[in-house]
């Protein structure tokens, strides 16, 4: 029994042995099951020697020496007139350039390679352009909408027209036409809401206003000034031949129905008066 247990042992120790590494210190030159590389000289040691100074590393002082130098070194900012410098080097992911930690973003040290902000600010000021720009596109459409529009004040006025207007009785109510005339300078009174029939001729229309407004009316004399029906925006003289029906919703300055007309004496070869805002 006990020369089996010492064989056994005996294998057991060969068999470690054999598993071991030996160590590199020369006076123990002991195994070991978990050896130690040394990161100096790359020597293999056992736990009691493991560290630099224990088995006498000779790359132990050059290393340390390389160390602080590695230590101390700095690294420059390249940035024009800066004198920073930098334990740890600091590159430019762009143009791959050396700078201190003030001047590391490309807006701080002016990349050259610079093109990303560039371009979200033009994308910016675009922006900002198409803003202005429908701002003042719903400005036109309010302004065209509202009361400075001929026809938009003309429908609101006719509803006023309407209710004041006078005229020729005789004429029906689905022939009327409605302005508001403007009479020639001078008169008592600025202008009157009138009614005239749109089968009429404008000289027809211009008797009929004048007859109204009590105005003079020469117009059958060849050399007396003229009553004239006048555009307010154009100041044009509309043909007295022509009905107030063709002039109606026009395409060449178009007449209103519920809008304005100016009724002023005219030289025969005028045919144009010479400041229409003046009567309004």
């Amino acid at each position: 029994m006990c020369l089996t247990l010492s064989r056994a042992a005996t294998a057991t120790a060969e068999t470690l042995k054999w598993l071991g590494k030996e160590a590199a210190r020369p006076v123990k030159r002991r195994n070991d099951f978990l050896p130690f590389v040394c990161d100096g000289c790359s020597g293999v040691f056992c736990l009691q020697h493991r560290s630099l100074t224990a088995h006498g590393c000779s790359e132990a002082n050059l290393k340390n020496k390389n160390m602080k130098l590695d230590y101390h070194k700095s690294f420059p900012c390249m940035y024009k007139g800066c004198d920073g410098r930098e334990l740890v080097p600091v590159l430019c992911a762009y143009c791959e350039k050396q700078f201190c930690l003030r001047h590391r973003h490309q807006s701080d040290h002016e990349c050259e390679k610079l093109e990303i902000p560039q371009a979200r600010m033009t994308g910016t000021r675009q922006l900002i352009k198409d803003i202005v720009d429908s701002k003042k596109e719903v400005t036109a459409i309010k302004k065209c909408r509202g009361a400075k529009n001929p026809e938009t004040a003309a429908k609101v006025a006719l509803m006023k027209l309407k209710m004041h207007a006078c005229g020729e009785k005789s004429v029906p109510q689905t022939d009327r036409i409605y302005f508001q005339v403007f009479l020639p300078k001078g008169s008592k009174n600025k202008s009157i809401p009138m009614y005239i029939c749109s089968k009429w001729s404008i000289g027809k229309a211009i008797d009929s206003a004048a007859c109204l407004a009590s105005l003079k009316n020469d117009n059958n004399k060849t050399t007396a000034k003229k009553l004239r029906l006048c555009h307010t925006e154009s100041g044009e003289a509309l043909p007295l031949d022509q009905t107030v029906e063709s002039w109606i919703n026009s395409k060449e300055s178009p007449l209103y129905n519920g809008g304005n007309v100016i009724l002023e004496y005219l030289d025969n070869d005028t045919e144009c008066l010479a400041d229409p805002d003046s009567y309004l």
